[in-house]
């Protein structure tokens, strides 16, 4: 946020739990390095946002029970 406050609106990072009308159940949210870009961030901060991207998939990948 000190290197562009507007990503404060996509802050915290947030997934989205949802059913289909299929019965399928998702696991949604905006990838790091797309709210970085969205946001003009420097190049400064692709070390975090690779870590971010890097932990949302391992929560997201951990509570859909997939590898």
């Amino acid at each position: 946020m000190q290197s562009a406050p507007t990503i404060g609106i996509d802050l915290p990072l947030k997934v989205l739990v949802w059913q289909d009308a299929d019965g399928d159940t998702w696991l949604s949210y905006n990838d790091p390095t797309w709210l970085a870009k969205r946001h003009g961030l420097d190049p400064g901060v692709e070390a975090t946002v690779k870590t971010l991207t890097g932990a949302l998939h391992a929560v997201t990948t951990a509570a859909a029970g997939s590898e």
